[in-house]
């Protein structure tokens, strides 16, 4: 699995699109999975901070709880609708998945616990340049970048 100053230096263009949409909004969704194997999604605040992937998770939290005992997930950037008279502005949005490693308790002044992403996946979806697209971009782990577009 790889850190995301990893995913930076094999993918770079896609790396960089998909922190852009991340950094744009302070609040992500994250997709973790309960007990019996449903899956569970949350709000989640999430950052780049010296080359790993972060979030945190309150006490007590259902997500946290989720990604201790099965470190999977999915992360997805905040979601807005395109601009109806102007589709091809969109900036589109982006996801990760890989697994959730527990670095402790979190460090400031809230209590919880503390992760950094092992990425195994990062996906950027936009639309081409004539709107009439959907150009889905992404990275995985030994497999590189690779680009799909659908009508």
């Amino acid at each position: 699995m790889a850190s995301w100053k990893e995913v930076e230096e094999q993918a770079p263009a896609l790396a960089a699109r998909a922190r852009r949409l991340l950094d744009a909004h302070k609040h992500k969704t994250i997709a973790t999975l309960r007990a019996d194997g449903s899956p569970r999604i949350s709000g989640i605040e999430a950052q780049v901070e010296e080359g790993e992937l972060v979030f945190g998770s309150m006490p007590g939290a259902r997500k946290g709880a989720d990604l201790l005992r099965d470190p999977r997930f999915a992360l997805h950037s905040a979601a807005y609708d395109p601009p109806e008279d102007a589709p091809a502005d969109w900036a589109g949005d982006a996801k990760i998945a890989g697994r959730a490693v527990s670095t402790g308790p979190l460090d400031g002044p809230v209590d919880g616990d503390s992760f950094r992403a092992d990425v195994t996946e990062v996906v950027v979806t936009a639309l081409n340049a004539a709107a009439d697209r959907l150009v889905v971009e992404f990275w995985r782990e030994g497999v590189g970048v690779r680009r799909v577009e659908r009508e």
